[in-house]
C-alpha cells in the first residue's frame, strides 16, 4: 500500500528507463536542454558585458572555469542527494535547505581558500587572490539552495526532477557564480 501511494505520488518517475524508446527519451530532455541551450548564450552575453575587467587583469579569466566548476559540483552533489532522498522519503523543505547550506558553506570555507592560496601564490596578486577565494566562498554556500529548490519547484509542477533540475539548476548557478565572480572582481579590482 505504501509503495503503491509512493509511485502515484510520484507518477512522473519511470519504473524503468533502460526499456523507454529513442524518442521518448528525446522528448522528455529536449526541452530541458534548450531552455539550458538559451541560459548558456545568456551567459555568454553577460561575461561580455565584463569586458573592462577582463581587460585590466586578464588573469581574472583564468579561474572562471574553476570557479563555475565548484559551484555546479556542489550544487549536482546536493541536487542528487536530494532528489533520491525526496523520491524515498518525506523532507522538511527549510530544514533541508539549512543543513545543505551548512554544508556549502564549509565547502566554500576550504575551497575557497585554497583557491585564494593558490592564486596568491601563483600570480602574486592579493587582489585576485581575495576575489576568487570570496567569490568561492559566496558560490559554494549559495550552490546548495538552488540545487534543493529547483528540484522542489519542478516537482510541484508534477514533472521529473531528474530531468528537469540539472540544466535549469545547472545555468542558473552558472549565471549566478560570473554575476558573483564578476561583481566581487569589478569591487576589488576597480578599488
Amino acid at each position: 500500500m505504501v509503495i503503491r501511494d509512493r509511485r502515484k505520488k510520484n507518477s512522473y518517475i519511470q519504473e524503468n528507463t533502460a526499456t523507454q524508446s529513442v524518442e521518448h527519451l528525446l522528448r522528455d530532455r529536449i526541452p530541458w536542454l534548450f531552455l539550458g541551450l538559451f541560459g548558456g548564450l545568456l551567459t555568454t552575453l553577460l561575461v561580455s558585458n565584463y569586458e573592462a575587467i577582463l581587460y585590466a587583469d586578464i588573469r581574472v579569466a583564468f579561474f572562471i572555469p574553476i570557479i563555475v566548476y565548484l559551484s555546479d559540483a556542489v550544487g549536482s552533489q546536493t541536487e542528487t542527494i536530494y532528489i533520491r532522498a525526496i523520491v524515498k522519503t518525506k523532507v522538511h523543505f527549510l530544514n533541508y535547505v539549512l543543513k545543505e547550506s551548512l554544508v556549502g558553506l564549509a565547502l566554500g570555507v576550504i575551497f575557497g581558500s585554497c583557491l585564494g592560496i593558490f592564486a596568491a601564490y601563483w600570480l602574486h596578486s592579493a587582489a585576485i587572490a581575495f576575489t576568487v577565494g570570496l567569490a568561492t566562498l559566496i558560490n559554494l554556500t549559495l550552490a546548495p539552495i538552488l540545487a534543493v529548490t529547483i528540484p522542489s519547484i519542478i516537482r510541484r509542477q508534477h514533472s521529473d526532477p531528474a530531468l528537469g533540475a540539472g540544466p535549469v539548476a545547472t545555468i542558473i548557478q552558472d549565471l549566478l557564480s560570473l554575476l558573483i565572480f564578476f561583481f566581487i572582481a569589478s569591487v576589488i579590482i576597480f578599488i
